[in-house]
């Protein structure tokens, strides 16, 4: 035996979901069998989900995975089968992968290094587990052995390295090669965000070429728990060769990736190699031996499938158009709403989280099919008489353009046709009557009348307030999911009316940038993502500045005006946020990137980002939920942390002031 066919099989799981999580697993072996699959690797933590947040430490999941986990085991006859679990061992939980071997349980890999930046707070709940340990755990009556460990089945030697632990500088899978591992298994929770998936890519086949095996990865799929996207991406390699790479972004619970293993291959180069040096001795302790048939496998060409939309510049563009659609499908149907409602203005935000919702409806439909479409959304009612995706647009997706005598018939016309564009329901609503109403009203306390020169922010935010109880009762009308349209960009300045347009269950679109939303558009009117193409349409809302329009319109307002030009502030919100760097860091590190503006004007744009960013974090709080696209989120319960009430870099910014007194304006 020298060849061996593994798989990776990415799932979408829920928290807690015992049954769906164990049928999903149950549904991968049964795949992988009909696939002529003997290895098979499922994702991180699998059986309960990974986003089970402080959950984990309930003594009931624990004891609940351990009953699944002998449950699902007898399904996997036939094969040698990863799955993962929390296990509580010796008062402390660790992140472990079982292996199942023919239909039983054979030992449990624990995850050495954990995951405690950006958005993952392992350490909250798990240890990690030492190198070069094992130890022995009871479950259901019997021991097996739990640790770093290495399994010798059928004599092939398999290793593990659990997400974060391949993303570390001395990788577990560098130690295994002196135990002359043929392929190292990575079960996976790894989160989306732009250009990752290159990075994985390559971590996956130079581990493959740099440690003398084939590597088997398996990443989660989906909108697991609300705020998280994974875009799934199975990985198999072998001796620093690509050999199979599953879809991303997929609809379907489950996707399984095969491709065969040469084990003799890796092995020849191992010994070839000058640098290689195999540990010698009595065996290590930490090797479980375990019996195993391998079938005869025929060797297969590789080709290794790259979508055409993954490569060149407009990858960036074409995973938003995926990511956002997905993630807005899961919670749709995770959360049983029927449908999404938005307050359409014809600008940018509104108009962009319209089109990723109909496009949900579009990259749904295509991949499932309409029968498969509508049984994954059987919780809504009359959605299978649709007979196309536009008719499913119109079912699902309810757009509502919120007008005051402020709004403009251009912002009207461009809400309309872009909801028309994508086959959304399209309503219109005055609320000057309600604001009328809330001003005669505090105008009566007050004694005096509200007038634009002392009531001008006031004056500005009950428009957009006034505007939510009716998409709010719209939306619990029909059970359906009201969607927020602010952006990251208004976020960190707290450019949004609170209880205004940051009214909804859901925010879609809070933790992308505005700089990039625009460009965005831009590219979905002429160009869009392959194979749906573009949207027209929306050439009404990309050649407008984008406006509130909450002040009368002789005032011209534009948000930039207001602001600052986006492309600086989110320069500015990146050295601060993401780079940490103070006032005069900033200062000096956007200078350079925007000589067109002066250095007053610069000067003026950072003092007024700390003094808002840190006067609004208790919006940021209060933010609906966001979905995770980059490493550069402000929100607070998933990345950023930053106090409700603080100094506000008074210190620093009378650094900065004095830093450009002393230059006399010069650059």
């Amino acid at each position: 035996m020298t060849r061996i066919r593994a798989a990776a099989a990415v799932l979408n799981q829920t928290p807690l979901d015992w049954s769906g999580n164990s049928a999903h697993i149950v549904r991968a072996f049964e795949a992988a069998r009909d696939a002529g699959v003997s290895l098979l690797c499922l994702p991180e933590l699998c059986i309960t989900g990974y986003g089970c947040e402080d959950a984990l430490l309930s003594s009931g999941l624990q004891a609940t995975a351990l009953e699944v986990l002998q449950e699902i085991a007898p399904a996997s006859h036939g094969l040698i089968a990863c799955v993962g679990l929390p296990l509580l061992h010796r008062h402390a939980l660790f992140n472990c992968a079982c292996l199942l071997v023919d239909g039983a349980i054979v030992g449990f890999a624990a995850k050495r290094y954990l995951s405690g930046d950006g958005l993952h707070y392992e350490p909250r709940w798990f240890k990690p587990w030492p190198s070069r340990v094992c130890d022995s755990v009871s479950v259901g009556g019997a021991d097996y052995p739990i640790g770093d460990l290495v399994f010798h089945c059928g004599g092939v030697r398999i290793g593990f390295e659990i997400c974060e632990d391949a993303w570390v500088a001395g990788r577990p899978a560098a130690a295994m090669t002196e135990q002359a591992v043929d392929v190292v298994l990575n079960p996976s929770a790894s989160h989306f965000a732009f250009g990752k998936h290159e990075v994985r890519k390559r971590m996956v086949v130079e581990g493959s070429r740099a440690f003398h095996l084939s590597y088997v990865y398996a990443n989660l799929l989906g909108n697991e728990a609300g705020r998280v996207i994974y875009d799934g991406g199975s990985i198999l390699a072998s001796g620093g060769k690509l050999l199979a790479l599953g879809p991303r972004f997929s609809y379907r619970p489950l996707v399984l990736t095969s491709a065969v293993l040469d084990v003799q291959a890796t092995r020849m180069a191992a010994a070839q190699s000058v640098s290689y040096q195999p540990r010698l001795g009595d065996r290590s302790p930490n090797e479980v031996e375990v019996e195993f048939r391998w079938p005869d496998v025929a060797p297969e060409p590789v080709q290794p499938a790259v979508e055409p939309w993954e490569q060149g510049d407009r990858v960036k563009y074409e995973e938003f158009a995926r990511a956002v659609p997905l993630a807005l499908f899961d919670y749709l149907r995770k959360s049983r709403s029927k449908g999404f409602v938005v307050s359409l203005s014809g600008g940018a935000d509104s108009s962009a989280v319209t089109c990723l919702s109909a496009m949900m409806v579009q990259w749904a439909w295509r991949e499932l099919g309409r029968d498969g479409f509508c049984r994954a959304l059987n919780h809504i009612e009359g959605l299978n008489e649709a007979q196309s995706p536009r008719e499913a647009v119109g079912r699902l997706l309810h757009c509502v353009y919120q007008a005051t005598r402020n709004s403009s018939a251009t912002t009207r016309e461009a809400a309309r046709r872009v909801a028309e564009a994508v086959g959304a329901r399209f309503s219109i609503i005055d609320v000057d009557q309600f604001v009328d109403g809330y001003v005669r009203v505090v105008e009566k306390v007050l004694g005096r009348p509200l007038d634009w020169h002392r009531d001008d922010a006031a004056l500005q935010n009950i428009q957009a307030r006034a505007r939510g109880p009716s998409v709010w009762l719209l939306a619990n009308v029909a059970g359906a999911l009201l969607l927020a349209t602010s952006n990251r960009s208004e976020a960190a300045v707290g450019y949004a009316t609170m209880d205004g347009d940051t009214c909804g269950g859901l925010s879609p679109i809070a933790g992308i940038d505005k700089a990039f939303l625009l460009q965005w558009l831009r590219w979905l009117e002429t160009t869009g993502p392959e194979p749906l193409g573009p949207i027209p349409e929306l050439a009404d809302v990309t050649r407008q500045a984008p406006t509130a329009e909450l002040r009368p319109p002789d005032r011209h307002q534009t948000d930039e005006d207001d602001l600052m030009p986006y492309a600086v502030l989110d320069a500015i919100e990146r050295a601060a946020i993401r780079d940490r760097l103070p006032p005069i860091e900033v200062f000096r590190t956007v200078r350079p990137i925007f000589p067109e503006y002066t250095i007053d004007q610069l000067h003026m744009w950072v003092d007024r980002f700390f003094r808002l960013w840190c006067r609004n974090q208790w919006k940021r709080e209060r933010y609906a939920p966001s979905f995770h696209l980059d490493d550069e989120n402000l929100d607070p319960r998933s990345w950023y942390r930053f106090p409700i009430l603080c100094g506000g870099y008074e210190r620093e910014l009378a650094e900065l002031r004095q830093l450009v007194r002393a230059s006399g304006g010069r650059s």
